[in-house]
């Protein structure tokens, strides 16, 4: 992730992550299927294969195979046997149809230039009902997704925009993520739910 610093141990980042909240707040329990879409080095992944549990599944997708093949290698030594990893596309996260409960993007909805696409790759993954929740850094209104892509930053309307068009309707933002203590960065939360076909 381009905002995560190389030397930062990922108990600093839970301070400022709140990964516990992030899972409680799309109802991640154990038995959830769930993906995270953009799963960069793995972070979130064993957080939520530990919160699954066995009866839960955990799909971690990124188009950087270098990157999966660490986290493949993680997963594995850390003996999670409930999490699949998949190398995507930059159109398509090869997801399994209607077969997930929730879909996490952290940080990496701003990289997609595909995003439609994704959208809508993510929506037909989902079962009746299900959640995807949004993690990003909020940028200025009116300029080019290019230029969100430098600044790694998008503004909290395109992506409301950009749900809205694609079959998911808007349930809420979630208080608390604005500006974490001791990091230098805002961000934003934002649910959505798949609307029924």
């Amino acid at each position: 992730l381009p905002w995560t610093h190389g030397q930062e141990s990922e108990t600093e980042r839970d301070a400022w992550q709140q990964p516990d909240r992030v899972m409680d707040a799309l109802g991640i329990g154990a038995g959830t299927q769930v993906a995270d879409v953009g799963c960069g080095r793995g972070y979130f992944v064993v957080r939520l294969a530990r919160r699954v549990g066995s009866s839960g599944r955990v799909y971690g997708v990124d188009i950087d195979a270098d990157t999966l093949r660490k986290v493949r290698r993680r997963v594995r030594d850390e003996g999670f046997s409930n999490v699949e990893i998949i190398e995507g596309r930059t159109d398509d996260t090869r997801l399994p149809a209607g077969a997930l409960d929730a879909v996490l993007i952290v940080n990496a909805y701003h990289e997609m230039e595909k995003s439609d696409a994704m959208l809508a790759s993510i929506r037909q993954a989902l079962k009746p009902g299900g959640l995807l929740g949004i993690i990003d850094t909020p940028g200025p209104a009116g300029e080019s997704p290019e230029a969100h892509r430098r600044s790694h930053t998008i503004p909290e309307s395109v992506v409301q925009d950009d749900a809205t068009r694609n079959g998911f309707r808007f349930l809420r933002r979630e208080p608390g993520f604005e500006r974490p203590e001791n990091y230098r960065r805002e961000w934003f939360f934002l649910i959505f739910q798949k609307t029924a076909d």
